[in-house]
């Protein structure tokens, strides 16, 4: 990428991560085109510089622009910034490898796992475009997309192998109200990430039960412990778990009620049916998805993370609410380390 211009970054989709996204890399003076599916979005991004669905009370940047064909984003991109349900990652970058540029970086947003193979979002793009590793990179921290669109101060980690690829977007993204640091630990920044939504589906579910903050911190503390567990197995560093992607990631989405996995978590613990709660959460809620492939990860490494079993369990209705609650409270007795 020359360093005369502006980055130019093709952003998929205008969900709501997505178009924080996008107004982020705008707002870092980045030239920003996002793809939208339906036609009334990208119009009323076009037009008025808002998008309806999801932040109709926030101006956009001029510079962002919107258009329903890959190809037109695409042509001429540093960076393909992808923020998509993890489930749906593999049928459209099936659509879009054709148009990615050879220099172009992919730039991953999803916090899941692929349910059928237990793949990363980084390993999905790797096999769905055969670009190398050094030119995928993720992004990921506590970044809830409400506060962001509103300028609210926030960091985030940029994970890449190649450092200075790293460097390169954390130049992208860096505003006045956005803080991105560097790293080159891919492995530790997405399972904390992807882990973290379990867990904010049992502090959502101690909080719909009326249990107390003690009940929420101890979820939280034995959460990381089973996220640096099973992410320290697959080869992550332990200090990354310690970060915004780690840590950070798992507070702000544990506690906030502006997290789609701690609430979907509250409507179960309310006594809603996870078809219920599907239907009043709305938007997609990652750890619904990935609480099984999590769970078979820890399997296959010999990893014992009980708090992802007995969500996984619950979301297949194999306990009750209160049959789980007491599986985690009645485990056996041990050090903590």
């Amino acid at each position: 990428m020359s360093q005369h211009r502006p980055a130019r970054a093709a952003v998929l989709s205008a969900g709501s991560w997505g178009t924080a996204a996008a107004k982020i890399l705008a707002d870092a003076g980045g030239t920003v085109i996002v793809h939208a599916r339906r036609g009334e979005i990208v119009d009323a991004i076009n037009a008025t510089h808002r998008n309806p669905a999801y932040f109709p009370d926030v101006e956009l940047p001029a510079s962002l622009t919107a258009t329903a064909d890959p190809a037109a984003a695409l042509n001429g991109a540093d960076y393909l910034v992808l923020s998509i349900p993890a489930q749906a990652l593999r049928d459209s970058l099936a659509a879009w490898a054709p148009h990615i540029g050879p220099d172009t970086v992919i730039v991953s947003l999803m916090k899941g796992i692929e349910q059928d193979t237990g793949l990363r979002a980084s390993e999905v793009i790797a096999d769905m475009t055969g670009v190398s590793a050094n030119r995928v990179a993720v992004l990921s921290g506590p970044n809830l997309a409400r506060e962001i669109m509103a300028g609210q101060p926030a960091a985030a980690t940029v994970a890449c192998p190649d450092e200075a690829v790293a460097r390169r977007f954390q130049q992208a993204c860096h505003t006045t109200y956005f803080r991105p640091y560097t790293s080159t630990d891919v492995i530790g920044c997405e399972l904390g990430g992807a882990i973290k939504n379990v867990i904010a589906l049992a502090t959502g579910i101690a909080h719909g039960m009326g249990l107390g903050d003690n009940a929420t911190a101890m979820l939280l503390t034995r959460g990381l412990a089973e996220t640096i567990r099973l992410a320290t197995a697959l080869g992550a560093h332990p200090a990354t778990l310690a970060g915004l992607s780690g840590l950070g990631d798992l507070v702000a989405t544990c506690t906030s009620p502006l997290s789609r996995n701690r609430t979907f978590g509250t409507h179960l613990g309310q006594g809603m049916t996870v078809a219920k709660a599907t239907a009043a959460t709305r938007q997609t809620t990652e750890g619904v998805k990935s609480a099984e492939a999590l769970l078979a990860l820890a399997h296959t490494h010999s990893v014992e993370m009980p708090i992802t079993e007995t969500i996984s369990a619950l979301l297949q209705q194999q306990v009750t609410l209160g049959q789980a609650a007491d599986a985690l409270m009645q485990r056996p007795a041990k050090p903590e380390h």
